[in-house]
């Protein structure tokens, strides 16, 4: 998905000749003609970055700035002015403008003014991220999701939140269990406490006593200091214990006593000692199944399923794989130095068209490794190989165009040849022949071609050049010989 860049400018000739430079690059623009419409739409998430005129009737520019600032203070914005004066360049840096440009700016100095952007816009809301996943304040406006299912897990996590009930989160391996309780932590009264994680399936069967509940100097063999247990750690806090339906028996008798009493016994301790934890739990197993089985107590299963919680699969909820995949190319971004702008519009087609068995986990590792083959401006198919290779469908639908042309070039009759989104639905058809039946010139068909591509592509002219092997300068000479520069701003601006 390309980058959206709003422009607030009460000139419409101002607006237009920005929206040309900034389409040629591939970005998708929106238009705001005043300080009040730019307050508006600067609200909504998918903007990305704002150009913004300082002088306009009505509300001014600064004043805009001002206000868009209390309501998205992570908003990148590259203000606009006729006038360069140092006392106008500081009052907007001191109200929170990213960089500045004197109008009329050329088309290389708009581009890099946004990219700056963009860029430290990235940086903050990385080192925001981080900061506040490791003080424990991560809360559920930071979560990735607008499908139905994951609107339903936030509501049960802010209403969780809000007391100190056990939540138990139930869901597959990979759907961001762990997220949902650090934002459940992130909202209650005891964030400015610690979050601690134990993942119960990854410590030894003979050292879970001792990481859980701690033990004294001395106790057995090899313990040499006191050490505190994972529930001490988490004092005042949240202890989150990942599949917990790994525990040993022995073990759950011994939870169950920490949460019923609020204390734990250290190996060696002569006398309990009172904590005061809350308990988040999360599991991919069936635990009513493993009560049955009777290999997990079912008096623990009833205190941990107080409030239980189900996290969708990823296939459940393909609708967030765009979000999805647009975070996670925003923190790589940050991560590897690269300048990706987000996934080609037909390639998000490819990964919601994949199940994901790894969701979110998976499609992340996977975007990252897209991120190291790619060598463009977006995330193509090809950059996919393995999902595409896993999809037989997809790949047949690509090859449709080149089956088609064989079909039509073998017939003697006139005919016209269908190009196939990759969806494979018939998106458009481009005439072969004349009314005549004779074959049409190459320059005709060839302007049509361009055309279907500026539709195909939303105006993203490195895509089209890829596309159709020519470069980029070679384009726009065929545009402006075609006489299709129009309808290339007119395909941008839907």
């Amino acid at each position: 998905m390309s980058k959206t860049v709003l422009i607030v400018d009460d000139d419409p000739a101002q607006r237009r000749l920005l929206q040309a430079a900034v389409e040629r690059q591939g970005f998708a623009t929106r238009m705001a003609e005043d300080g009040e419409q730019a307050i508006a739409q600067a609200a909504d998430p998918a903007v990305d970055v704002m150009l913004l005129d300082l002088i306009m009737p009505g509300v001014s520019g600064m004043e805009a700035l001002a206000q868009i600032r209390q309501k998205r203070e992570d908003l990148p914005v590259v203000v606009l002015t006729a006038s360069g004066g140092i006392d106008t360049v500081v009052k907007a840096m001191q109200a929170g403008a990213n960089d500045f440009f004197v109008k009329p700016a050329s088309p290389e100095r708009v581009l890099v003014s946004i990219r700056n952007a963009l860029k430290v816009g990235e940086l903050t809301t990385e080192v925001r991220r981080l900061k506040k996943r490791s003080t424990g304040s991560l809360t559920f406006a930071e979560m990735v999701g607008a499908s139905p299912s994951m609107k339903q897990v936030m509501r049960l996590g802010q209403r969780a939140a809000a007391t100190n009930i056990p939540v138990l989160i139930l869901g597959e391996s990979g759907v961001g269990k762990e997220v949902i309780a650090r934002a459940i932590h992130g909202e209650s009264e005891r964030s400015h406490k610690p979050i601690i994680t134990v993942n119960c399936g990854a410590i030894p069967e003979n050292l879970v006593e001792s990481i859980l509940f701690g033990h004294e100097k001395g106790s057995f063999t090899g313990a040499n200091d006191r050490h505190l247990g994972k529930f001490q750690e988490a004092d005042g806090g949240t202890l989150f214990l990942d599949e917990v339906g790994e525990l040993p028996l022995d073990m759950q008798v011994k939870l169950l006593r920490a949460l019923q009493e609020s204390e734990v016994d250290p190996i060696g301790s002569k006398r309990p000692i009172k904590v005061d934890v809350r308990i988040v739990a999360a599991t991919n197993k069936d635990l009513a199944r493993l009560v049955q089985e009777g290999r997990f107590r079912e008096d623990l299963f009833y205190r941990l399923n107080v409030f239980p919680i189900d996290a969708p699969p990823l296939r459940d909820r393909k609708e967030d794989i765009p979000a999805l995949s647009k975070h996670f190319i925003t923190r790589f971004n940050t991560d590897m130095g690269k300048k990706v702008l987000g996934v080609a519009p037909s390639t998000i087609g490819l990964l919601q068209s994949f199940d994901w068995p790894g969701n979110v986990r998976q499609l992340e590792n996977t975007i990252y490794r897209a991120m190291v083959l790619c060598d463009g401006d977006f995330l193509q198919n090809e950059d996919f190989p393995q999902i595409a290779a896993a999809l037989p469908d997809i790949k047949a639908a690509n090859e449709m165009p080149q089956m088609e042309f064989k079909e039509i070039a073998n017939s003697p009759l006139p005919a016209e040849m269908p190009v196939f989104a990759a969806s494979g639905e018939l998106a458009q058809k481009i005439d072969l022949f004349d009314r005549g039946g004779h074959l049409r010139k190459l320059e005709q068909i060839e302007k049509d071609l361009i055309e279907y591509a500026i539709d195909l592509y939303a105006g993203h002219m490195t895509e089209i050049a890829k596309r159709l092997g020519i470069g980029r300068s070679t384009l726009y000479r065929k545009l402006k010989e075609y006489d299709l520069e129009d309808h290339l701003l007119s395909a941008g601006a839907k």
